[in-house]
This record gives structure tokens, sequence and C-alpha cells, in this order.
């Protein structure tokens, strides 16, 4: 992972693998001329992503979908694997529910389409280097009825507590640590170490795949009533 060298905050370092040399390129610039990120470097291949993000550790990868030698689910679930850490955000004109629930379940942080602006996109890595989910509370809801229905895992959660399952339904609505603190009249860094605390005892390594692991099996029916 990245570190500062001046004292100050670390940059955040970033991993671009897509294809398309041009897109990536220009991904690359609009990321350093924002500042407080660092481009570690691009690369093409799943190869050579998961190369790459051994070597390097970055702190959060920007991922294509589809790559000359496999895609962006199975290269963000071999990243997560070793470098759990390691935040991945999938790059996506995808809107298929079995890519996005693929990802999701890969452990990826969320996703970014191709034609968002610069300041989106900065934002989302932004976002993701700080934990925070990647997808809308509507995209969400469409996808969660279809997490539900599949094979449930083995039962989990048994030592969640209270506070820990109201974030993890808080955290299925879509809501970010900002807004479940002012849901729930805490502070953003408590509700950080309670979904820490959440994602260590689920498994999960990203708040996405914490909600898909919740929602097969069948822990968000464990939400007090509002």
């Amino acid at each position: 992972m990245s570190d500062g060298s001046d004292g100050g905050a670390a940059d955040i370092s970033v991993l671009i693998c897509d294809d398309h040399e041009i897109l990536a390129q220009g991904l690359a610039s609009l990321l350093e001329e924002a500042g407080g990120i660092r481009v570690l470097g691009i690369v093409g291949t799943v190869l050579g992503a998961l190369e790459r993000a051994a070597a390097e550790r970055p702190d959060v990868v920007l991922m294509d979908y589809e790559l000359p030698d496999g895609d962006g689910v199975g290269a963000t679930a071999a990243i997560k694997a070793r470098l759990p850490e390691t935040k991945v955000v999938m790059l996506t004109s995808f809107s298929d529910d079995n890519v996005l629930i693929g990802a999701i379940e890969a452990g990826c942080s969320g996703f970014l389409t191709k034609h968002k602006s610069a300041r989106e996109v900065v934002s989302a890595v932004r976002l993701a280097a700080a934990g925070e989910a990647l997808i809308s509370s509507d995209m969400l809801a469409r996808l969660l009825p279809r997490l539900s229905r599949r094979e449930p895992e083995r039962r989990l959660g048994s030592d969640l507590t209270a506070r820990e399952v109201e974030v993890l339904g808080l955290l299925a609505e879509g809501l970010s640590s900002e807004a479940i603190a002012g849901r729930l009249f805490l502070s953003q860094n408590t509700v950080r170490n309670h979904v820490q605390n959440l994602l260590a005892k689920l498994g999960a390594h990203s708040r996405l795949e914490a909600v898909s692991i919740a929602a097969r099996s069948g822990l968000l029916d464990r939400r007090p009533s509002r």
C-alpha cells in the first residue's frame, strides 16, 4: 500500500487494468491531475493485473470487465484472495445483472461506468479507498432479490451484535458511512468500526460482498422493523 514520504497524508495508489489504451491513459492523466492520487501503472490483461497488484499492492484497482485473457470478475476474486485490503472498482458498460452479481460476490467495491465525468471518477477512487460501496441504492435494491434467491450459504452471523445487524441492514439500503452515522446518531468512525467488525465476522472483502452474504444467509431478515 502507498505511504507518504513527507509526513502528510498518503496518496491513494491506483492500478488501472484496461486493454483500451487511449481510455486507460485518459483515466491515468485525470487521476494524477486531481492530486492525492498516484497511478502505479496501466495493464491490459488479467495476468498483468495479478502480477502488478501482487508486486505493488495498490490501494485501488480500476478493473475493466472484458479483457483479452479473461474477465474482471475472475481477476477481482484472485486479487482479493491475495490482497484483501485492496479495493477493486469495476469499469464497465454492462448492466447485465449476472455480471454485477458476479462482481459483488468476487469482492468488488462497486461499479464505475466509462462515461462518468472526471470529477465522478476521482470521487469514486477516493470513496473506494475509504471503504465505501460504489453502487446506487436503486441498483442494490434491484440486485438484492437475485442474491436472496440463490442457494443459501452456510449459516453465518450468529456472533453479530444487534448494532452490527442494524448497520448491515443500512448497508443493504445503499447508505454510506456518513448517512448511516446520521441515521443512528453515531460518529463516522464508530460506523466504520462496526462495518470492519461485521466484515471480519462474515469473511467478506467489501461492503457489497457482506450484503451479498447476508442476503443469501437470511441475515437481513434479522433487521429490526421500522
